[in-house]
């Protein structure tokens, strides 16, 4: 998620990025497969190799947080876990300059919680892109209790200027998006669990019969099933209610590794 954000952020704004992860050799994969996506563009006749290049020196990289201490924006897209995010903009906070803006690729937590963490909660918003972020059109928008009114048209601006289409959200478990798929996913594991369909006729039904482009449990296994799990455990946390109990399956394939296409096994094998 990181590295699309910092790929569409450089080809599609101009504006130089750092990309950044504690292991050299996380930023190191990002900037190759960034290069892979230039290639690939550059042959399909989508970009000139002159704008390949371009965007090659918009993007560096750094492994110490304490780069980004003049940055305008840090758009944060660590592991979906309060306390890894809380951690990392209590760092952030100490770090940025004073009217940096502090945004979470978070996909269900509470921005006003990850604000908590930090003694300019007015400066955090969420910033929800999706997946695949080169591909996917769309940035849920999400104020937190504090969040400046400015700084939402702010982020709403750079989404835009980044070629994607804005919505704006209220602070609650799952936002939009989330709130409608993750439940839908869990459902469908739900169904396998109970061995009412095979996962390959839940996904044919949904692909036939209700023209989704892809079935429900194919995307669990890109999403991957740990994220989704995730997903899941903080609307049923958040919201109280069992309609949002994750799959005993669900939780199952994720104690067992099986991750998705990312592991090379979930619901299906790759």
């Amino acid at each position: 998620m990181g590295l699309g954000i910092a790929y569409v952020a450089a080809n599609v704004t101009q504006l130089p990025v750092v990309l950044m992860d504690i292991s050299k050799e996380q930023t190191d994969r990002g900037l190759a497969f960034m290069n892979k996506l230039l290639e690939k563009d550059v042959a399909k006749n989508k970009m000139t190799s002159e704008h390949a290049n371009v965007v090659r020196e918009l993007v560096s990289t750094t492994n110490n947080l304490q780069s980004l201490d003049n940055m305008d924006i840090v758009i944060e897209a660590a592991s979906e876990n309060l306390n890894i995010k809380s951690a990392i903009f209590n760092d952030l906070d100490k770090i940025c300059k004073s009217d940096c803006i502090l945004a979470s690729n978070t996909s269900s937590i509470s921005i006003t919680k990850i604000g908590a963490a930090t003694k300019k909660a007015d400066k955090v918003i969420g910033m929800h892109f999706m997946n695949p972020v080169p591909v996917m059109k769309l940035v849920e928008i999400i104020p937190g209790l504090a969040t400046d009114p400015l700084v939402v048209e702010q982020t709403k601006a750079l989404a835009t200027a980044m070629g994607k289409t804005t919505t704006v959200v209220k602070d609650i478990p799952g936002f939009v998006a989330n709130r409608l798929l993750m439940p839908y996913i869990n459902e469908a594991v739900m169904l396998l669990e109970s061995e009412f369909a095979s996962a390959e006729d839940i996904d044919t039904t949904m692909k036939l019969g209700t023209n989704m482009p892809m079935g429900p449990l194919t995307l669990a296994d890109f999403i991957g099933l740990d994220t989704c799990l995730s997903i899941m455990k903080v609307l049923h946390e958040n919201t109280g209610d069992s309609k949002y109990r994750p799959s005993v399956l669900l939780q199952k394939y994720v104690d067992a590794g099986w991750l998705g296409k990312k592991s090379g096994r979930g619901i299906y094998t790759y």
